[in-house]
């Protein structure tokens, strides 16, 4: 397509402005060809017309995609072209603070002037080995592509660092340097890479000065040829300098200084040794005060004094020479301050005795006379005579100056000479890297002689560089059988020829120095005539006749003429340096030798290359008088031969260039000048570069990238199996012109733009694409809303109505409440106007009535008054009358019956007199007496009637009575009340009164006390407010304090367990500290035995005649080396010297304190080798006493024989009774203690249980030592009963006739019996230790009653304390008595670490004592004694009849052991069809037989050949996974087992009472079990090594570059260092390829049966280098900082851990070890905007370190448009929240990290008696037993 059809409205173009060089803007309608006028925005808003060139109709370059800007390489931008390159670099600088970026095969740097961590050797590391497109641009990637094609293509390389004054120039150099020394290393131990590393201080401080525009400028050129051997490792190293700027040492610039060395010296003047160089302050000389800046910022000159001459003394000059340098430099310092006195125009003089001269010729070692004579003089020859001529005082001052210059120049290229010998390779070069440092194009407002030299070595670099790009054009489109268009590129041929071809500016200015009387305007005319007007390249300025204007290829160039002749003649007085050489100072006469030596024409620099400042180049022929024409050579020819011979050696090589740009003129840290970038960069070529790219087909793809990013463009018809015509059939239809593109075999090239075009298509599709997801998403997302809206409405809709209906349901509740409310107020107004007038009516009605009343009751009253006293009068009236009437008649009657009674008398004293009237009587009296029953019955029932009614009557009248005296009682009543009523109402209104004033009063009174009261209150309440306050604030406090009580003992207990845990931390971080030191120094010692081993194997070839008794195997050499580990007490003492005799070579890598350690224990050993062969000598002599005694005693024991019995059974008794004794003890206890005390839990039952438990245990061993007595009498009895029987007729003759002496009978029962008498005391003593056991018990019971005791009553005290004292009480007591507990429980802790040392100490003496003893008798003994010698009371194991689990073996069969079992055996096959561990077994089998032997000798060979033997296979197949890892297996296994069966208590808990049957008996191999343990920790690591070999090159590719979920990366245009392909080839790792190798290392160390702990150790290291190296790689890789990659890795980590969680393995720490990468992951998918993300990214990285987040932040890079980038200020939000965090500053992880592992002790069930050995593994030469 038309580059016009891109400026569409919105394309971005660049404008050019003369402040920013180039601006954006964005045009605001499309581009119509034949418009004059663009309508364009400025990014700041303001709108502009741009004009075009009515010429040319140039439209301004386009701005290239956002998603392509800060790329790593400037060559894969769609639009190459100056903006482009300038704003990629400034996004980069500053936003991204990367320095280094790819223009192709340039990498550019500009200098940060601020330090940053980018250069340690992490980093280096990281870099090593790596492609160099893979990685983010940096110097050390130049420095690894130079070595990698060194050692690839077998071809010399060059690094081309150039750039003008303060770019950085020396500093990239200096690291690409560190690199190849670190990358490297030296290939002999006199660290050659130190050496040339320390040559920069010297060269720095001779050749470097302060600048206006750098403060350590390289004022020379330089070239270091860095030499390696076949191996590639660094012999040496060789200098060239070029063009060294002498002129600044007598003159400097404002704000310029002389070289550093100057300053140095004058720093250190007052240093003892420079007293007599008479220095002083820098200020004081003339060459060092010009520039009136005599110090730099920052910088102290003497401590760099200190650092240069550290440099000399490691590059091998001597103290001597150094001084020597020293007084030739204070020497140029004085002869700059003599000064000179005219006598006339044309001479001069020198005053008499001027100091400045006097000290330079002491320092120098010449006659003042002569030295400043021929200062002010010069000598003329002729063809005949000599004449001595004055010179004038300029002149002087000029001759002064100059050999000044020479002299410093000669001692500049002595010094470089004497570095180049230092660096000399002692052997053979095999190839080399040369590192050129040189300036770059310069150009200032007066240029002169260094500016045009300088600029004319540019010229030829630049030459060199275009030929270069356009040679690496060229054969990339043969490559690719891409048709071949010549380029049209700038040559700058024709600029080189101006300057060096005949009648060239230099040949003219050879030729105008020749003649006589030359000067600077005669050479300046001849320039005019021979150039002017015919070359293009050549100009005279307007104004000036003293210059000229060359046109270079970075820009135009106005020369001064004046100085050129004198600079280029250089011209120094030969008489002066005649004098120089006569100085008995010796090293002035060497500066000059040497340069007669370069100009002899015999004789060259080491190297047979000339460097430029010393000679020129050596002559064909040697002809007389030939020295003093090449003295007379100029500077301009010397430097051209130099840069001839230069070029040369570059073209010779392969070329790497390094372009240093200057961001600014002040040294601002990060700050960026458009201007001068762009200046350097038109004058570097990196936009020359850029032009021949953009010339061609800049943007190059592969098909398959191609594919990857454009499918969207493709529909599904388009996409064909092959993927090269897919992209084809594209292409064709996308861009119609063909010329635009062209197809190579692996690659499709494209034009300028056309990457920028497909970019746009691309987004333009991409966003027509998410513009229809956009309006699919947003109608669902409205529709939703719609819904939910409508819902609501709905929802808002019912809840109003119900709301109104109840609103108005309320409105009419309360309309009717209303009503009757109404109703009953007007009820209750009229009822209470109704009360009232009723009231009023009833109290009216009352007052009326009552008046009426009392008027009527006081007429009643007076009425009723007089009728009663009418009735008492009439009653008395009437009863006085009845009583006289009365009395009357009651005395007629007296009268009357008193006669009647007289006369009835009468009759009845007559019919008394006769009985028959009695019987007339009696009858009549019963007919009388029956009527008279009758009549009394009847009367009776009358009476009865009579009575009824009588009282009814009486009732009746009572009732009457009762009511009429009430009514008379009530009349009475009240009338008294009225009376009564009138009294009150007249008392009652007295007092009513009366009680008004009381009234008054009180209400009065009321008053006051109510107001009183309200007083007294308010005080009251007060009062109580006040008390209850202080009462809540008593309680307040109270609570305060008691919760500030409980927090404090809270805190204390916090305190203490956080202290504790933090202390528990702290020792296992410095225990695993500990354990990494230890383990680490393992691995360097095997690291030295190795080299050792190797070096001994070199001497071995290297002597070719063997020396007979100096011939030593393999298995003999590291059995000497395994001894030197450790040190055992089993080691017989003749080993001793065999260990002392080690080769002297071996001392070399062996550690002086190792060494001197074992001269100690060596020493140790001997002496104690001495006493035990002095107890020897004395145990024999006792034995051989004692046998000689036996012997005289016959062995007749019968009779004692029963006495021992009965002593067995007193024994036993009196262990069962103490047994009893204890059981009683105990339980007493358990029932007669507190609960408190006794409680299971309690610490004194513990203690008491513990001790009591032992005490059994004691009474068990006795009862077991009684059994073990009972067994050997009873086999004694046995030995003896034959004899007594006689059974055996053999035996019986051969006893009586033993037995025939009486004498030796009773001997012999004499002996017995002492020796049961022996036996029967220490039964005794027995029984008193364990009588006074029982009494110590017993006090303990004792004195834990007491502090029983005491505990209630200090519980009885805490009781009746405060809350608060109690638990401060409690506190402070608990304290004390866990202090006293812990005190005595490390004293008894030390007493029993003490003896168990001791005995186990005198347990391994005695045992080998006694075995020596007992061989040494059993060899003196004949067979005869041996039956009749008695069994020996010693503890010997029981043999049993089944398989005891041992394998036994001969002596001379061991070898042929550890060969079938060790060294050829193939792991596969034991780990596919035998037990795990099977090796292991069966060694430890051995070894078990051979400790049943008591074989210490066996012991110690076997186990030495077995580590030995492992050490050997491990060597040879150390390479090899499943080797290590059986071994590794085996080697734990047979530790586990050493431990299981060593009989120590904490081993044996978990065995069987079988496996404890086969613990070993004689030896105590702890002592092999370190060494083991050290040897599995060496396997261990070595196991590492392999895994990382293994893992390395699979690491990035699969969790990096393979894209695991396809499509979500988008392939970005790459530029011409291209990167790994993320597509999954053939050859490329993926994720599956991680996790079968995951699955292989889990499956084989699962069938070598590896412990489940060490597994995951080893699991938790692999998951550690996986997560390092990823991360490290993702930290330098700017293309793999993007969201999606985020995600790919997000999705990595889930399967490695869904791998952990298949194999059971979460728990192993392995995830943790991901942790900085998951979080690495999570940042670049997080939001990066807000404050709100700042503080949410610094919470979340936690694993991450402050500089590794701010290098995420600063690399992420949006690989589609639609994502943002992080902007700048965000990131410096995030420094400024991290800025208090505490880590570390290093940037990448280290990868080679090995965590320290442990071992954990299991043990194994496998019985050993069980196990079988297969007929395959060749070990049919043991036998079980």
């Amino acid at each position: 397509m038309a580059a016009s059809e891109l400026y569409t409205k919105y394309a971005r173009v660049w404008i050019p402005d003369p402040e920013e060089v180039w601006k954006s803007a964005e045009l605001l309608k499309d581009y119509k060809p034949g418009d004059k006028v663009l309508q364009l925005r400025l990014e700041e808003g303001k709108d502009l017309e741009y004009c075009l060139d009515p010429k040319t109709k140039e439209l301004p370059p386009l701005r290239n995609p956002d998603i392509l800007v800060g790329e790593n390489d400037l060559t894969a931008l769609s639009y190459l072209h100056e903006p482009a390159v300038l704003h990629n670099l400034k996004v980069r600088f500053i936003d991204s603070k990367l320095i280094y970026t790819y223009c192709g095969i340039v990498l550019v740097a500009i200098n940060p002037y601020e330090q940053l961590p980018i250069y340690g050797e992490d980093i280096i590391n990281a870099y090593s080995g790596q492609n160099m497109g893979d990685m983010d641009p940096h110097i050390f990637a130049v420095a690894e592509e130079a070595y990698k094609q060194m050692a690839r293509d077998e071809r010399n390389q060059s690094i081309i660092v150039s750039g003008e004054s303060g770019a950085g120039k020396t500093v990239s150099a200096k690291y690409a340097m560190r690199y190849f020394a670190t990358v490297s290393g030296s290939a002999s131990e006199a660290n050659v890479e130190e050496k040339v590393l320390a040559s920069n201080p010297i060269m720095e401080s001779i050749g470097n000065a302060k600048t206006t525009r750098n403060d350590n400028s390289s004022r020379f050129g330089k070239y270091i040829e860095i030499g390696f051997d076949k191996r590639y490792r660094i012999i040496g190293a060789n200098m060239r300098t070029y063009l060294l700027e002498k002129s600044r040492v007598v003159f400097q610039a404002e704000e310029e200084r002389n070289y550093h060395i100057f300053y140095q010296l004058c720093a250190s003047a007052a240093l003892p040794e420079f007293k007599t160089l008479r220095l002083g302050n820098a200020n004081y000389f003339h060459y060092t005060k010009q520039g009136g800046s005599p110090v730099i910022d920052g910088v102290d000159d003497a401590k760099e004094m200190v650092n240069t001459r550290q440099a000399c003394t490691l590059l091998g000059i001597s103290d001597s020479y150094q001084m020597g340098i020293f007084r030739i430099l204070a020497g140029i310092l004085h002869l700059g301050n003599v000064e000179f006195a005219s006598r006339d125009s044309d001479s001069c003089t020198i005053p008499p005795k001027h100091e400045p001269l006097t000290i330079f010729c002491d320092l120098m070692g010449v006659e003042y006379e002569e030295m400043a004579h021929w200062l002010c003089h010069r000598k003329l020859a002729t063809a005949t005579e000599t004449y001595i001529k004055p010179i004038s005082k300029l002149h002087a001052i000029n001759a002064r100056d100059a050999l000044a210059k020479h002299i410093y120049a000669n001692l500049f290229n002595w010094i470089v000479d004497h570095v180049n010998k230092a660096l000399h390779a002692t052997v053979k070069q095999h190839s080399f890297i040369g590192v050129l440092d040189i300036y770059g194009f310069e150009t200032f407002e007066i240029n002169s002689f260094e500016q045009f030299c300088i600029n004319y070595a540019n010229e030829k670099l630049q030459q060199q560089f275009n030929m270069h790009v356009f040679k690496l054009e060229q054969e990339e489109y043969m490559k690719e059988q891409i048709p071949w268009t010549l380029i049209d590129f700038y040559d700058n041929q024709p600029c080189i020829n101006l300057i060096e071809a005949k009648m060239g500016i230099l040949d003219l200015l050879d030729e105008e120095c020749k003649m006589p009387k030359g000067s600077d305007d005669t050479w300046a005319q001849k320039l005019y005539n021979t150039h002017l007007n015919k070359c293009a390249l050549f100009e005279k300025p307007r104004l000036s006749n003293k210059a000229f204007i060359i046109k270079h290829f970075a820009d135009k160039v106005e020369y001064q003429c004046e100085g050129f002749l004198e600079k280029n003649k250089d011209t120094v007085y030969e008489e002066q340096i005649k004098v120089l050489k006569s100085s008995k100072f010796k090293l002035l006469p060497e500066l000059f030798q040497d340069e007669e030596k370069a100009l002899s024409p015999t004789s060259g620099t080491p190297s047979g290359r000339v460097p430029l400042s010393r000679t020129a180049v050596k002559p064909a022929k040697a002809r007389p008088g030939q020295a003093s024409k090449e003295h007379k050579k100029t500077v301009g020819h010397q430097f051209r031969n130099s840069l001839h011979l230069l070029m040369e050696t570059l073209n010779a090589t392969t070329p790497h260039y390094v372009r240093c740009i200057k961001p600014n003129d002040f040294k601002f840290p990060f700050t960026f000048d458009e201007k001068r970038a762009v200046q350097q960069l038109r004058a570097c070529g990196v936009l020359e570069t850029i032009r021949i790219s953009a010339a061609g087909f800049p943007s190059r793809w592969t098909y398959q990238e191609f594919f990857s990013r454009y499918r969207v463009l493709m529909k599904q018809r388009d996409i064909l199996s092959d993927r090269k015509q897919t992209c084809k059939n594209v292409l064709e239809k996308l861009i119609l012109d063909k010329d635009k593109y062209q197809f190579g075999k692996t690659k499709i090239f494209f034009r300028a733009g056309q990457v920028a075009y497909l970019e746009k298509i691309r987004a333009d599709k991409l966003r027509a694409a998410c513009i229809r997801i956009q309006k699919t998403i947003r109608g669902w997302l409205m529709r939703k809303k719609y819904m939910r809206m409508r819902k609501a409405a709905i929802t808002i809709q019912r809840y109003v109505r119900g709301y109104q209906a109840r609103c108005y349901a309320k409105f009419l509740r309360r309309t009717r409440a209303a009503i009757t409310i109404q109703k009953f107020q007007r009820m209750y107004v009229v009822r209470k106007r109704y009360q009232c007038m009723r009231a009023a009516t009833i109290a009216l009605q009352a007052l009326l009535r009552g008046y009426m009343a009392r008027n009527k009751y006081q007429m009643m009253l007076q009425e009723h008054k007089s009728i009663i006293i009418q009735k008492h009068v009439r009653g008395w009236l009437a009863r006085v009358h009845y009583r006289r009437t009365l009395k009357a008649i009651v005395y007629l009657q007296c009268c009357y019956r008193r006669m009647m009674a007289k006369r009835e008398l009468k009759k009845l004293k007559i019919e008394a007199r006769s009985v028959e009237r009695y019987k007339k009587l009696h009858i009549g009296l019963e007919n009388k007496i029956m009527q008279l029953q009758r009549k009394i019955d009847e009367q009776n029932k009358e009476y009865k009637s009579l009575l009824e009614k009588l009282s009814n009557l009486e009732i009746t009248y009572s009732t009457e009575t009762e009511k009429l005296r009430s009514d008379v009682e009530r009349l009475r009543m009240s009338e008294e009340e009225a009376k009564n009523a009138t009294n009150r109402v007249l008392s009652l209104q007295e007092e009513i009164a009366k009680l008004r004033k009381e009234l008054h009063q009180t209400q009065s009174e009321k008053k006051t006390i109510e107001e009183w009261a309200d007083k007294y209150k308010h005080e009251t309440e007060q009062l109580v407010l006040e008390l209850k306050e202080q009462n809540t604030l008593l309680k307040t406090e109270k609570e305060e304090l008691n919760r500030r009580i409980h927090d404090q003992a809270r805190e204390i207990t916090e305190t203490m367990e956080k202290k504790l845990v933090e202390e528990t931390k702290q020792l296992e971080l410095d225990l695993n500290d500990e354990r990494l030191r230890y383990q680490n120094l393992l691995n360097e010692f095997s690291r030295l035995e190795e080299r050792y081993d190797d070096l001994k194997d070199e001497m071995t070839l290297m002597v070719n005649i063997p020396k007979p008794g100096h011939k030593r195997t393999d298995s003999t050499h590291s059995s000497n080396e395994s001894e030197y580990t450790f040190s055992s007490e089993i080691t017989e003492a003749e080993d001793l010297p065999v260990r002392m005799e080690e080769p002297s070579d071996k001392k070399a890598p062996l550690d002086m304190s190792l060494f001197l350690k074992l001269q100690k224990r060596v020493t140790e050993l001997e002496q104690e080798k001495q006493s035990l062969q002095d107890e020897l000598d004395r145990k024999e002599e006792q034995a051989l006493r004692a046998k000689a005694k036996e012997e005289e005693r016959p062995p007749i024991r019968g009779a004692e024989l029963e006495y021992e019995s009965l002593k067995r059974q007193e024994l036993e008794s009196e262990n069962k009774k103490l047994k009893n004794e204890l059981n009683e003890l105990q339980k007493a206890l358990t029932e007669t203690r507190s609960p408190e005390v006794t409680a299971p839990g309690a610490p004194a039952y513990r203690v008491l249980l513990d001790q009591l438990t032992s005490v059994s245990e004691e009474l068990e061993v006795r009862k077991e030592e009684v059994l073990i007595l009972r067994s050997q009498l009873v086999s004694q009895k046995e030995a003896i009963q034959p004899k007594n029987t006689m059974t055996d007729s053999t035996i019986l003759l051969e006893d009586v006739q033993k037995m025939k002496d009486k004498g030796e009978i009773a001997q012999a029962y004499i002996g017995l019996k002492e020796t049961n008498r022996l036996l029967e005391s220490q039964l005794q003593s027995q029984k008193k230790s364990h009588e006074n056991e029982l009494e110590s018990l017993r006090g303990e019971i004792q004195s834990l009653k007491e502090e029983n005791n005491r505990q209630q009553q200090l519980l009885a005290q805490n009781l009746q304390l405060p809350p608060e004292a109690r638990i401060e009480a409690s506190l402070q007591h608990e304290i004390t008595r866990l202090t006293n507990e812990n005190l005595d429980l490390m004293e008894q802790l030390e007493k029993q670490d003490k003896t168990v040392r001791k005995l186990k100490k005198q347990l391994k003496v005695f045992a080998k004592k006694i075995g020596e003893l007992e061989v040494g008798q059993m060899e003196n003994i004949s067979p005869g004694q041996i039956i009749d010698e008695p069994i020996r009371p010693v503890n010997i194991p029981r043999k049993e009849k089944d398989f005891q689990g041992m394998l036994e073996y001969k002596k001379e069969d061991e070898q042929k052991l550890v060969k079938n079992l060790i060294l050829e055996l193939k792991p596969r096959g034991v780990a596919v069809n035998l037990i795990p561990g099977l090796p292991a077994y069966i060694l430890f089998m051995c070894v078990r037989h051979a400790d049943y032997l008591n074989d210490d000798q066996k012991v110690r060979s076997l186990l030495t050949s077995t580590i030995n033997g492992i050490k050997k296979v491990l060597k040879k197949r150390g390479d090899d996974f499943e080797t290590v890892s059986f071994w590794l297996s085996n080697t734990c296994r047979f530790l586990h087992c050493l431990k299981q069966y060593s009989g120590e208590e904490g081993f044996m808990k978990h065995n069987t009472p079988r496996q404890n049957e086969h613990c070993l008996t004689n030896f105590d191999l702890a002592e092999y079990r370190q060494v083991l343990s050290d040897l599995a920790i060496q396997i261990y690591q070595q196991l590492v090594r392999v895994l990382e070999n293994i893992l390395q090159p699979m690491i990035v590719s699969g969790m990096l570059e393979h894209e695991t979920i396809q499509g979500v990366s988008g392939v970005k245009p790459t530029g011409l260092r291209k990167r790994t392909s993320s597509i999954a080839d053939e050859g490329t790792y993926t994720l599956d390829s991680i996790i079968r190798q995951l699955n292989s290392f889990h499956s084989v160390m699962c069938q070598h049966g590896m412990d489940p702990e060490l597994i995951k150790q080893v699991v938790k290291q692999m998951f550690y280098i996986i997560g390092a190296v990823t991360l490290n790689n993702l930290l330098l890789r700017k293309d793999m900082c993007s969201w999606s990659k985020g995600m790919q890795i997000r999705y990595n980590v889930s399967q490695l851990e869904e791998w952990l969680r298949d194999k059971n393995l979460m728990n192993s720490g392995a995830k943790e070890t991901l942790e900085p990468l998951i979080q690495a992951a999570q940042l670049l998918q997080v939001k990066k905007k807000t404050d709100e993300d700042a503080e949410a990214i610094c919470s979340m990285c936690n694993a991450l370190t402050t500089a590794q987040i701010v290098k995420v932040l600063n690399l992420y890079t949006p690989v589609n448009e639609f994502e943002e980038r992080v902007l700048v200020s965000f990131i410096r939000t995030i420094q400024v929240r991290l800025r208090d965090r505490k880590d570390s500053p290093q940037l990448l992880m280290d990868a080679k990290h090995i965590f320290p592992v442990t071992f954990p002790f299991n043990p194994s069930s496998l019985a050993l008696e069980t196990i079988q050995i297969p007929a395959s593994l060749g070990l049919g030469f043991i036998s079980r037993v």
